[in-house]
This record gives structure tokens, sequence and C-alpha cells, in this order.
């Protein structure tokens, strides 16, 4: 069970770069709240319904930036990321002693004083500014011209800004050892890792299994659906169900071709998604992610998983010792996963389901609560410790 909030905190405001869907950081920011329920919101836009503002904020009083009142902003907002500096440094956050922001982009950078103390908790920082920057300006067609050339600009100068703001906080807290490492590169800071809160109770341990494999994602580029689509064309014996869709379907399809062994699914529900994951052979990752909480619902549902063993994944997924709960490949081409596959197959002793859904309890909602909570009251006690008496020099 949760620990009972600190009370050495007054007021209490918590930071998010923006709301505009459901997704993992949202997720993230409404167990923060759990912990901090009279906490204050404040985000550069707020774009959510009111049925899913209600369901990631609660009751929490929401304050957005200047920014948020442009017209039709929801379509471009993302090209005003020179402007989101500023932006986030407009909030007036004097009247809080305990200031904590979840953040991807700018959320880190808002301005406190020295009584004040600030939690960051870092879903990564901004990729497309740091590592991946080669990688965006290229999927963008951002990379030569004009235009490219601006862009790159803005980049170097949210870098400085990035840097600068790095120092203004007190703790660091990341959502996994991968970023924890990029935060020490980029920023020169230390961090604690409290990994982020999977919803597992929504998913059942199952531990019969049918005999396929699932692979399931928004079809975007860096998931590399297409390897894991092409590794199984070149098994036909075995079959793959693909569950979602993305801008990269039709490269899927073309790459599925008639392989009567690939299902593709496109998107599906939920309930359809889960009992898929839960009576799947295995699930197969092939993306690099900073944490990856799909793999650990698979886990949930007592599924190993077969994944790329880079990021986050070497973390959530044990692939050695007496527990292991998948195995790992370590090339994101078809032929690297279709031998994943086969060594998967091959095991002398199967992968247990109730050591997958075992790991995955470590990873669940209640964890991070109790984590967080933690770190609160460890900072609420130093706080308030008495200062030592000033040593009065001799006259």
């Amino acid at each position: 069970m949760t620990q009972p909030i600190p009370h050495g905190f007054k007021k209490i405001a918590v930071i998010h770069d923006w709301m505009q869907t459901v997704g993992g950081a949202e997720k993230v920011l409404a167990q923060v709240l759990q912990v901090v329920p009279d906490a204050d919101v404040y985000t550069l836009f707020d774009f959510m319904s009111d049925a899913q503002r209600q369901h990631i904020v609660g009751n929490s009083k929401v304050t957005t930036s200047y920014l948020n009142r442009l017209p039709k902003v929801v379509k471009y907002y993302r090209k005003l990321l020179p402007l989101f500096p500023a932006a986030i440094e407009s909030f007036d956050l004097s009247a809080y002693d305990l200031v904590i922001s979840c953040s991807y982009s700018v959320a880190k950078g808002v301005i406190t004083g020295p009584d004040q103390l600030h939690i960051s908790y870092v879903h990564s920082p901004a990729r497309y500014a740091w590592d991946l920057t080669h990688q965006y300006l290229k999927q963008s067609k951002l990379d030569k011209g004009l235009l490219g050339f601006i862009t790159r600009n803005s980049l170097s100068k949210f870098r400085i800004w990035d840097c600068r703001t790095a120092n203004s906080v007190d703790r660091y807290l990341c959502n996994s050892d991968f970023v924890r490492r990029r935060i020490q590169k980029f920023y020169r800071r230390d961090s604690d890792i409290v990994y982020p809160p999977v919803n597992i109770n929504k998913f059942s341990l199952h531990l019969e299994k049918d005999d396929f494999y699932l692979t399931a994602s928004r079809m975007v580029p860096y998931k590399r659906i297409d390897a894991i689509v092409a590794a199984f064309a070149l098994m036909p014996e075995k079959r793959l169900i693909v569950i979602g869709d993305g801008p990269e379907m039709q490269k899927i399809k073309d790459i599925a071709g008639k392989s009567s062994n690939i299902t593709l699914l496109g998107y599906q529900e939920d309930s359809v998604l889960q009992d898929h994951m839960r009576r799947a052979k295995a699930f197969v990752f092939a993306a690099e992610e900073d944490f990856g909480i799909v793999p650990v619902e698979a886990q949930a549902c007592g599924t190993p998983v077969i994944a790329y063993g880079v990021g986050g994944a070497l973390e959530n997924v044990v692939a050695s010792g007496d527990k292991p709960t998948g195995v790992f490949f370590a090339e994101q081409t078809p032929t690297a996963i279709a031998e994943a596959v086969r060594a998967f197959e091959s095991r002398t002793t199967p992968i247990d389901p109730a050591h997958c859904r075992q790991n995955a309890e470590y990873f669940s909602e209640e964890a991070f609560r109790n984590r967080l909570t933690a770190i609160l009251v460890e900072e609420s006690s130093h706080r308030h410790k008495s200062p030592s008496p000033r040593t009065q020099s001799a006259a």
C-alpha cells in the first residue's frame, strides 16, 4: 500500500510538457497525481477531451501556457519548439515549495528558487535534439536546404538552453538505466531509476499458450515491424499475428506478401489485443525503447518476450539466470530475429509463464507509487531537519 503523502510539502506543482492524448507519459502523470493528489498541474498545451483529462488529472487544476491560446494550435504546435523554452519559463511557481516536472521535452526547464525543491522525472532528454538529431532531420526531410539550416540552428539553441536549465533541478529521476546514462551524458547529472508504472492488473496470467507469435505496435519506422514480418516470411512453418496500424502499414503488407503464416489484423481494441497477448507463444519486440511498456504487459500475461537486446528491454526482460522471461537478438534484422525465434523454441527448459508474471509485478503502478512516495518522504525529511548552528567567529 502507498505510504501517506509527506506533510512537509505545503503546496505542490506538477509540470507536464503537453497533454494531447493518453500515452505513456500521461499515465506516469496520472500516477504522480495519485501520490500528490492536491497538486496543481502546469502544461504548455491541453488538447484532451474532458473525459481524458478527468481520467489523467482528476480534479487537479490545470494551467496552460499562452501558446495554448493560439488559433488552431493543435494542428501545428510541434513546429513551435523554438518558443517552448520561453513558454515553460513563463509559469510563476513561486508559491510552491515542491515542484515535480515530468519531462520529455522542456518541462524540467521551469524556473524555481533556492527555497523550492525541484524533482524532475525525465522520460528522456529530448531525443530529437540530442542523439537522434540526424535521424530526426532525415526522417523529417530537414537535413538539407534553407529550412534544414533553420531547424539545425533552432536545435542548437535548444541544446544550449537544455544544458543550462539542467542545473536548476535538485534531484533527477529516470525511467531506466538507459535514460540514466543519457542524463549523465548530456546533463552531467546523476539520477535515480524509478521504473514507469505499468497497469499489469488489466492483464491476467494465462498458462496455456497457442501456437502463434504476436507483435503489436503503431507502425512507424523505429518500431521495426518490417523486420519482424520479414523474419517470419523466412519461416513459413511459424505463425505470426500482427496487431496495429500506422504510416508503414502498406510497407508491412508488401513484405508479408502472400505468406499464409502471417496475419495482419490492423488496429484492434484493447480486449482483442489482451486476448492475443495472453494466448501467444511469445511476444516479438524489435524497437529500441527507453523502457518499453508493451513487453512488460506481455509478461504480465505470462507470455515470454523475444526482444532486441538494447535499451529498456535489457532491464524489463530477463534472458539469463534460473527465472528467464525471454531471449534477446543482437541486430534489428530478419535473420537475427529468425535465429532468436529458433533459439527460443530449442530451449531445453521452456520459459515458465509464472516467472514472466512475477517479473512484470516489479513494474506495477503500485511499485511506482511506493518508490516515488519513499523519495518524497526522504526529501521532506532532509528538508525539514534543523539547520546546524552557525559557528560564531571569535571576537
